[in-house]
């Protein structure tokens, strides 16, 4: 039903499972409005679209892990996406009591920690993606701290022999208690971002090969069939180096590993003085890691960035902000093929680099919040979950077409700007070629009023420390909305979408 009147054109529209209501718009507005036709070919071949994105996470250090928050955000967060690997800092640190020496020197190892974190973590169907890091105050060649609110030792050992036991121990205890079958199955990465200040080493990237050496040819003494790779750097720094050091010196690698940020610089990713957008950072890096890993002597090398984010710092506007659900979808779209895995550093807000959580929204890289509160990060990870495995060609940069195993057919369609911009509505028009007989469409959409708790946050003048009762106001205004159910007419669809939305549209 469509009705005229003095401001130009009102149209009947849903609210996608609320209320029907009249949008009027104006000529003007109607005129600014930005429109895109997205036509989606379901009778086409496709290409393989393993969901690399959701393979692994990154979390707060390995001693958090005990904690029931983390264990229950990690729960909530698996049944959300089927992720299988999570990496956190120093499995090593001195909290969790691994490693001490007699008056004599002798090491002593204590793997008591260790045990209860690896447990808790297969108990959820999660498997570890280990990081070698930090070093133990006794076997630390010096007291270089790391500024991190924890404080991890960063330097070098002080007996390359006794880290060498450490890790032969270390190993053979995990397959000792899991088998040789399990723990193959997991990843050893040596260290964490080498090339900043995690490593104290010097000159910083040749004690990094060393330690590296040692630490990949002990790991394969103890089995061939572990799994073990570096570089772990920040800015994707030192990936061609790396292969060139390892290939020279016949060093194992099983795969490359390197991290990159949404905001880091031009100049420190690709020496460049450009700009280039947090929209286009991540997988740009990603093109560039790609092509020095095909262009090596082992060009079909596993690439991870096991951490990557919109931000390094802490960014209300984005990190917990509705920019991160089409955010996430075009990151994904930009970097398929390019990647085995994309690890988002965190799951969870359960984490204390910077100390203790001071109020549950400061910009934190987590899905979810403290007090179990999912972020609209979280809900990009569930919508985007439900993206099928097979990829279709489409003439859009704001699309993902895809088909699922049974034949449903998922497409993921956004409004994307950067945080700092104010943004427009769009108009998406969508035409579904091939499709036979009568259809229906589902459409659940994620933006400031679906899907996102950060309104009433708001309007509850941001506590700090929320009560019982808020908290249970917010987990319900956190929840995707219940899907729309409309008839498709002759294949197309159209739907509006606010700044920074991002809505799925499923065909059965």
């Amino acid at each position: 039903m469509i009705h005229r009147n003095r401001v130009g054109l009102c149209i009947l529209v849903s609210a996608l499972g609320t209320v029907w209501g009249l949008l009027c718009l104006s000529r003007e507005s109607r005129a600014q409005m930005r429109s895109e036709t997205i036509v989606v070919d379901t009778t086409a071949k496709g290409t393989s679209f393993p969901h690399y994105w959701e393979r692994m996470f990154g979390s707060g250090r390995a001693i958090l892990s005990l904690r029931d928050s983390y264990r229950q955000d990690l729960r909530t967060v698996k049944a959300a996406t089927g992720f299988e690997y999570v990496r956190f800092h120093g499995i090593f640190h001195d909290e969790l009591g691994v490693y001490n020496e007699e008056v004599d020197g002798r090491p002593v190892y204590n793997f008591s920690y260790v045990d209860q974190i690896y447990d808790g973590l297969l108990q959820a169907g999660v498997r570890p993606f280990v990081e070698l890091s930090f070093m133990p105050k006794t076997l630390a060649a010096r007291e270089s701290y790391q500024s991190f609110w924890y404080h991890p030792i960063v330097s070098p050992p002080k007996d390359w022999a006794k880290w060498d036991g450490l890790v032969n121990q270390f190993a053979r205890h995990l397959v000792e208690r899991y088998g040789i079958d399990e723990v193959s199955q997991w990843y050893f990465e040596v260290w964490n971002e080498p090339n900043l200040d995690f490593w104290a080493g010097e000159p910083r990237q040749s004690t990094y090969w060393q330690l590296y050496d040692h630490t990949a040819l002990t790991l394969k003494r103890v089995s061939p069939s572990l799994r073990v790779g570096g570089p772990a750097t920040a800015q994707t720094a030192w990936v061609s180096a790396f292969i060139s050091h390892a290939i020279a010196n016949q060093i194992p690698y099983d795969f490359v590993s390197t991290h990159v940020y949404a905001n880091d610089t031009a100049d420190d990713v690709f020496g460049t003085k450009e700009t280039i957008p947090r929209t286009g950072m991540v997988c740009r890096a990603a093109r560039k890691v790609y092509g020095e890993v095909k262009g090596s002597a082992r060009p079909d090398t596993p690439i991870i960035f096991s951490e990557f984010n919109a931000s390094y710092k802490n960014e209300p506007g984005v990190t917990d902000a509705t920019f991160m659900a089409p955010w996430l979808a075009d990151t994904i779209r930009q970097c398929d093929g390019l990647l085995q895995g994309l690890a988002y550093w965190t799951f969870s807000d359960v984490f204390e680099e910077q100390g203790v959580v001071k109020s549950p929204f400061y910009g934190g890289y987590g899905l979810i919040a403290a007090g179990g509160l999912a972020k609209p990060a979280f809900n990009a990870f569930k919508l985007l979950h439900q993206l099928g495995e097979l990829r279709f060609p489409v003439n859009s940069e704001s699309a993902l077409a895809t088909k699922r195993a049974d034949g449903t057919i998922e497409l993921a369609v956004w409004n994307l700007y950067l945080p700092e911009e104010p943004g427009e509505p769009k108009e998406v028009n969508v035409s579904f070629k091939g499709l036979n007989g009568a259809h229906r469409a589902k459409i659940v959409r994620l933006d400031e009023g679906h899907g996102s708790l950060l309104a009433l946050y708001n309007k509850m003048g941001r506590p700090q420390y929320p009560t019982m009762k808020q908290l249970r106001e917010l987990q319900e205004a956190a929840a995707l909305p219940a899907p729309e159910e409309v008839p498709l007419q002759g294949g197309k669809i159209t739907l509006r979408l606010p700044p920074q939305g991002l809505a799925l549209i499923e065909i059965q």
